[in-house]
């Protein structure tokens, strides 16, 4: 999300962010969001959403985790914990006006209605961090309206880039330290960014990076096939 603001010259820091869920996920996604400079204003659970305008930071991240650790798999006690916050029962947080909508709970949680609410409040990216976060609605509408989308299979390879860091790391019988693991991912999701621009910018300059990400990952399995003799 970061590479996709600064390629239209736009500065993470200070956006406000709507994230939906709570677990791990979302935790993760609030933690790196804030170290960007972000501010984080929502996360949600089954039975509705928190609104933080002060933002979701600190030990308001660490909270997350005891939330999800009771076993209740509610976000209401979250207002309680902490004054200013607003528990909004039964809906999701697609309604609050934010610049960056990252949908990190589950399949099809971000519908073409939700779609049609963060256009009209101007959000500027949307990015799934959950596997296939929104519908094909949704991501219709995001295209159509040349708001900057980004597919699961984008966004959130990060998961899968790092369990090859791990095997990496077991087979050459190495041990990377916390940032060194984190230097090589951002490496990593900087080249997956590359290549979705490098695929799906149209002629009018809009970034399709469900397009870009398709064509990418067709072109990396097809060069290996290639480079085996298999075709």
């Amino acid at each position: 999300m970061n590479q996709m603001l600064e390629t239209k010259g736009i500065d993470i820091k200070g956006k406000t962010v709507a994230v939906s869920g709570f677990g791990n996920v979302a935790w993760g996604a609030a933690t790196k969001a804030t170290e960007l400079g972000a501010k984080v204003v929502t996360i949600s659970g089954p039975d509705g959403y928190i609104y933080d305008p002060n933002g979701i930071s600190g030990e308001k991240i660490d909270y997350m985790l005891e939330l999800r650790s009771s076993g209740n798999d509610i976000v209401a006690p979250y207002a309680d914990e902490f004054p200013g916050s607003t528990f909004i029962a039964g809906k999701r947080p697609w309604e609050v006006k934010a610049d960056i909508a990252l949908p990190c709970a589950t399949q099809n949680e971000l519908n073409g209605d939700d779609a049609r609410q963060l256009i009209e409040n101007k959000v500027m990216c949307v990015g799934e961090i959950s596997n296939m976060g929104c519908t094909p609605e949704a991501i219709d509408l995001f295209i159509e309206h040349k708001v900057m989308y980004a597919p699961g299979k984008a966004v959130n390879a990060g998961g899968v880039a790092t369990s090859g860091l791990e095997m990496s790391q077991n087979a050459m019988h190495l041990s990377w330290c916390a940032a060194e693991v984190d230097e090589k991912l951002h490496a990593i999701m900087h080249g997956i960014h590359a290549q979705c621009v490098k695929y799906g910018t149209e002629p009018d300059g809009y970034i399709n990076y469900v397009k870009g990400a398709n064509i990418a990952g067709f072109m990396k399995v097809a060069h290996a096939m290639m480079g085996q003799g298999i075709i």
